[in-house]
């Protein structure tokens, strides 16, 4: 006869104690969504990502570097173990039978109370993750909610609630790319929904990080081919709604600030898209952004790469030297806080203004920052990868350090091989 386990860890009145290994070694709690990274050492997903976004590039346990893009892989046995372990002492999580997705289709009924029940299924710590993963792989989910977001006649609440779910389920493993097919399935009609959530405003600033969030999913899927992303980033207003996220009137978002650049360099694949970006005001938003005391390292890095990206368009490169005094002092404030993609990326933005273009603007206020040549120096001998280290090396020459009187002048003799 099976021996039955009670709340508190006890079978039949004996205290059973929590493997060591079922517990995250960041939180030090028991495992959600436990991912491996490849050092061998198994986190939460929640735990590791926040060390991840905010500048670390080391196994927390081992401290040995990790590869660039980092890969976080889902143990599928561990998290099995501890949902066997631990159904007994989990609390009822929210239920949301698969029959009621119906109801999201059907144009006479209120969505919005299915689709709050939703959220808070996919958003609630409580709800099993065997459980989020099959409702989210069901057959029936992704289209039910994907005809709410097509359809023309839906209101704005009840849109941004649709994306809010789907903003959610983007961010699992299972039902992902069933998700994603079915956006792509009606491709005009799901961009032009989230730009619709992306220009509200009225204090929407939550649900247009979620739009932003589904169209960076969208663009960044391998199902996105070449023709489906021109017809996004084609879209009038994806760039200036972008730019309007990472730099708003009043002060910086962290968090919009982040959904936004993660789109746009979701989209800047192409030389189109990169003019696109330059014509739409990102690199003086981005420049802006920068210097915002609250963004964090992790943002500041991919603000970094998406200058770059920029700055591989004409229109990026003579962007940058037009605000060139407030485009280099964001740029050499932040080289040195983020990690190797950022300051590569920041050698690449000053390389392309200075070197490329060779703007007197760009090389005056590269020449005149305050430790700059210290600066690129430090980037140039920190294991950057050879491309860079080229850049580094051209951008030294714009320095002209008098050894008496330390004063700052530039060189307008360079020759350069363009890398790209």
């Amino acid at each position: 006869m099976g021996r039955r386990r009670e709340k508190g860890g006890r079978v039949d009145g004996l205290e059973v104690k929590l493997p060591s290994f079922f517990r995250c070694p960041i939180s030090l709690e028991v495992m959600r969504s436990p991912v491996s990274l490849c050092t061998g050492v198994t986190y939460d997903r929640d735990s590791i990502q926040r060390w991840l976004d905010s500048g670390h590039r080391t196994c927390p346990a081992t401290r040995l570097p990790l590869p660039s893009p980092v890969h976080l892989v889902p143990n599928l046995t561990l998290r099995r173990l501890i949902h066997l372990w631990s159904t007994p002492h989990l609390l009822p999580p929210p239920s949301f039978p698969e029959d009621l997705l119906l109801d999201l289709r059907s144009s006479s009924s209120d969505p919005l109370p299915l689709l709050d029940r939703l959220s808070a299924f996919f958003s609630s710590p409580a709800t099993d993750d065997a459980q989020k993963d099959r409702l989210a792989s069901s057959v029936h989910f992704a289209p039910a909610l994907v005809s709410r977001v097509v359809d023309d006649n839906a209101g704005l609440q009840a849109l941004r609630a649709t994306v809010r779910v789907l903003a959610l389920v983007l961010g699992m493993d299972s039902g992902r790319e069933l998700a994603i097919s079915t956006l792509i399935a009606d491709l005009d009609g799901s961009v032009s929904a989230l730009l619709k959530v992306l220009k509200s405003g009225g204090g929407a600033e939550e649900y247009r990080i979620d739009a932003a969030t589904v169209l960076e999913s969208i663009l960044s899927s391998p199902s996105c081919d070449s023709e489906r992303r021109i017809l996004i980033v084609e879209k009038p207003d994806l760039f200036p709604e972008l730019v309007r996220l990472i730099d708003p009137p009043d002060r910086v978002d962290p968090a919009a600030a982040d959904a936004g650049l993660r789109c746009l360099l979701a989209a800047a694949k192409g030389r189109h898209a990169r003019a696109g970006m330059a014509r739409a005001g990102a690199v003086p938003a981005i420049a802006r952004a920068l210097t915002a005391a609250e963004l964090p390292a992790s943002t500041a890095e991919r603000a970094l790469k998406a200058m770059e990206a920029a700055a591989r368009s004409a229109e990026g490169r003579a962007a940058v030297c037009e605000a060139a005094e407030a485009c280099v002092g964001a740029v050499m404030g932040r080289v040195l806080k983020v990690g190797r993609e950022g300051r590569e990326a920041a050698v690449a933005v000053l390389w392309a203004a200075c070197v490329a273009a060779e703007d007197r603007r760009a090389r005056e206020a590269v020449a005149g920052s305050r430790g700059g040549a210290a600066k690129i120096l430090v980037v140039m001998q920190g294991g950057c990868s050879p491309a860079a280290a080229g850049m580094a090396g051209e951008l030294l020459r714009v320095f002209k350090v008098d050894a008496k009187s330390c004063s700052v002048g530039y060189d307008t003799k360079t020759t350069h091989i363009m890398p790209y």
